[in-house]
């Protein structure tokens, strides 16, 4: 089967299942309706002008869900045209963004520069790619070419669909060939690629915000001319040991402010829902090229601990 051929398929049978649902809700009926987001609710329960009485008094908070654990998520749902790959270079990877009426959404707001990044990574926390497919307006496909090695690797898309909120869904790809576990690593603040150093300080806690400083040097020399990338001097990805849980990690000023300096050091700010391992990636630009750092970082606190597995390596990519 041709890709047009296979793409439109695709479509077809993403919307069959969406159709198929909301016929058999319609048909059977909600259990209980629900016209509100539990986490607001129990929030509100909580914080209300007036004395809670009753059940809501008793309904303990509802933590909020980290992104990149669900596929399905306020009525959007990430749907890869194909869950099984064959390893190797630039494989094709083709999937959408189905909205609440199950049809492929084709409007998004730009965030960081792009509509949409898509990162992939191997469970085992190798493999780090930060990349931004290519829409086709008229069916909703996106397309993006990664490298895959065999293994289950999970595939994050970080988007804002027009008129609604920032999402990140996940779901997971396997990749065929013989599995090759990469050995798990100690945390480490010093990371090295293509001659490139790149040191992290800065602690990560539990229930605290975080302050993570990055100083980047080539040569023993520390930069002073990184090129902007993705409306920052560096962009910072952090996933949770265990779960992959996908942390929003903000940058400290913008190219052009007239104070934020091009290097060496960029500065993240970022908090942490639980103690354990966690396994950042930064991607920085310098000569046109852009490169990822990556590093593992264990923090305290108090809060269920999510062990860490698997170790990283560097990863160097043209910008795309």
């Amino acid at each position: 089967m041709n890709t047009p051929a296979k793409l439109t398929g695709f479509v077809a049978a993403v919307a069959a299942v969406f159709g198929i649902a909301l016929l058999v809700g319609a048909t059977v009926g909600p259990v209980e309706e629900q016209t509100e987001d539990p986490a607001v609710s129990a929030h509100d329960a909580g914080h209300g002008n007036g004395t809670v009485t009753g059940s809501a008094a008793e309904t303990p908070a509802v933590e909020e869900i980290p992104g990149g654990l669900m596929t399905y998520r306020n009525g959007y749902a990430l749907a890869l045209a194909e869950t099984d790959l064959e390893s190797g270079e630039d494989r094709n990877l083709t999937f959408a963004i189905h909205g609440p009426d199950g049809a492929p959404v084709t409007d998004f707001d730009v965030t960081h520069d792009k509509e949409l990044h898509l990162i992939a990574v191997r469970r085992d926390f190798t493999g780090f790619q930060h990349v931004h497919p290519v829409l086709d307006e008229n069916t909703g496909i996106w397309s993006v070419d990664v490298d895959l090695t065999p293994g289950t690797w999970r595939v994050f898309t970080d988007f804002t669909p027009t008129g609604g909120e920032a999402l990140t869904l996940g779901t997971d790809l396997a990749v065929a060939g013989e599995f090759v576990p990469s050995p798990k690593e100690a945390d480490n603040r010093t990371a090295t690629v293509d001659g490139y150093e790149v040191t992290l300080d800065g602690d990560l806690s539990s229930g605290g915000d975080a302050m993570l400083t990055l100083t980047v040097s080539k040569d023993g020399r520390p930069l002073t001319d990184l090129q902007p990338y993705l409306g920052a001097y560096g962009h910072l990805v952090a996933l949770r040991g265990g779960d992959l849980a996908y942390l929003h990690v903000h940058p400290d000023g913008t190219p052009g402010d007239g104070t934020t300096r091009p290097g060496p050091e960029v500065v993240f700010h970022t908090s942490v829902p639980s103690a354990g391992t966690y396994h950042l990636y930064l991607d920085f630009q310098h000569d046109g090229v852009v490169r990822t750092a990556a590093f593992t970082l264990t923090a305290g606190g108090t809060g269920e601990v999510q062990s860490g597995s698997g170790a990283h390596g560097d990863h160097s990519h043209s910008g795309r």
